[in-house]
């Protein structure tokens, strides 16, 4: 079916006539990466109680190492995925990461020693470092301009649902840990022989349906034109959008790079202006990690323990924050097409520094039980609407078409440099600052990236991709 829309994408062209459930189609299934993303991110923190009895990690230095070494592949992936996509493109890098992730997740759950773990760990890591850059990237360059934001978006959704999913699963394999257990206890249970084990085996279902997905998906018509091959650019445009839409975005794409020599990656983000949407990229990357929302996801249990739950109720809350998660991504998906990305990033970012604050608070003073449950939900929402899906929005479009696979890489490499010393660091600031100074420190972290943004984050909803950057570039 062909829907003629009127948006602002076709203002200075004939009207956009977009095969909408072609469009959705192919965007969800770029999302897919994001799920296991999600999932693998996630199922750690339930499986953490159990593979640190297993291999005997009695140490905040060990704890810290087990919980981060997949980062360590992230960046890798997110190092490499520049390179790689912009040579080999978008399609064949998803299809790889869905291949990695199936292998590591079976390997994991197969490690009979320590260092086999960090190694399947790390290679997780990087098919998370792959599909965390290049799924976002591949959904901005095949959607409209006036539902890109949505679109993209979908990626957070995908990442949110796969996040629940671990929680799930954690909770449904995981069987009921008496409270006086002890540690050998816990060892010889289920849980501390194969219930971890299963929590990371899983992922290989959904692996195998994104691999799947992958042979079913276009490439990207950006990245096709970019290479030279027009034709099969402009056919994949008419698929998604028609004729005259196929035809407008090739010659703007043509138009936008036409009076541009072609440089070096390097020379091009050193060039007057270029340093300024770099510095945005990397700065709106880290903030997404250190504004510390992760940690409540990775060390829940820790979290809602020195709030004074036991462990049943632990693992049940542990699912209702992937519940809320998700229920704010879909409303963020909604809104930031229609309230833009700039207004739910600082809206978003206000509201964490608030309520750090407060969290902060109810630690010093010792106040336990649903306040503390109330606020890390309300922590869970306010990013959820805003850093979660507006951040990889905005970095999928604020690059130039022809450097925006190796810019994006940068900017995806300091996201998991941000998330690994977050995830590393978080026992040490805990065992040192305690809990109510940890948040505080969130919290000023994320008064300083709210100021930062508020003088240099740009608005782009609306915009073609060659639009933003021809505004961008006027105002070097």
């Amino acid at each position: 079916m062909i829907i003629p829309v009127s948006t602002s994408e076709d203002a200075s062209g004939p009207r956009g006539e977009f095969h909408l459930a072609y469009v959705w189609l192919v965007a969800s299934a770029g999302a897919l990466g994001g799920l296991l993303f999600g999932y693998d991110w996630v199922v750690i923190g339930g499986a953490k109680p159990f593979y640190e009895r297993y291999f005997q990690l009695d140490s905040p230095s060990l704890e810290g190492w087990a919980m981060s070494c997949a980062l360590i592949g992230c960046l890798l992936g997110a190092v490499s995925s520049g390179g790689l996509s912009s040579r080999f493109g978008r399609k064949r890098l998803l299809t790889l990461a869905a291949l990695v992730f199936a292998i590591s997740s079976l390997g994991t759950g197969l490690a009979g020693q320590f260092s086999a773990f960090v190694l399947w760990r790390m290679l997780g890591g990087y098919a998370i470092g792959l599909a965390s850059g290049i799924s976002p990237m591949y959904i901005a360059e095949i959607s409209p301009a006036h539902l890109r934001g949505r679109l993209v978006s979908l990626n957070q959704l995908a990442i949110v649902f796969g996040i629940l999913l671990a929680q799930v699963v954690n909770w449904l394999i995981a069987r009921p840990v008496p409270i006086a257990s002890t540690a050998h206890e816990i060892l010889v249970s289920w849980n501390g022989q194969w219930a971890w084990r299963w929590m990371f085996a899983v992922t290989a279902v959904p692996s195998v349906l994104f691999l799947v997905a992958t042979f079913l998906v276009p490439e990207s018509p950006r990245w096709l034109a970019s290479k030279g091959r027009d034709r099969q650019a402009l056919a994949i445009l008419k698929r998604l959008g028609g004729q005259s839409y196929a035809e407008r975005v090739l010659n703007d794409f043509k138009a936008a790079g036409a009076d541009q020599p072609q440089m070096s990656l390097l020379r091009e983000l050193a060039a007057p202006g270029m340093a300024k949407v770099l510095v945005l990229g990397v700065v709106l990357a880290i903030l997404q990690q250190w504004c510390g929302i992760n940690v409540i996801f990775n060390y829940a249990q820790e979290i809602f323990a020195s709030a004074g739950y036991q462990v049943s109720d632990i693992l049940f809350n542990i699912v209702v924050t992937g519940a809320v998660n998700v229920v704010f991504t879909l409303i963020a998906l909604v809104a930031i097409d229609r309230f833009g990305r700039r207004f739910l990033l600082l809206t978003g970012i206000s509201g964490l520094v608030a309520i750090y604050t407060l969290l902060g608070a109810l630690y010093h003073l010792h106040i336990q039980g649903k306040p503390m449950l109330v606020l890390v939900l309300a922590a869970i929402a306010c990013y959820a609407m805003s850093l979660a899906p507006a951040t990889w929005v905005v970095i999928s479009e604020i690059f130039p078409n022809r450097i925006r696979g190796g810019a994006m890489s940068i900017a995806i490499t300091a996201l998991w440099t941000a998330c690994f010393l977050l995830t590393y660091t978080f026992p040490l600031l805990n065992a040192r600052l305690g809990a109510a100074g940890t948040f505080w420190t969130y919290a000023v972290i994320c008064l300083a990236g709210l100021l930062f943004l508020s003088f240099r984050l740009p608005e782009t909803k609306g915009k073609t991709l060659e639009q933003i950057e021809t505004d961008l570039r006027a105002s070097k």
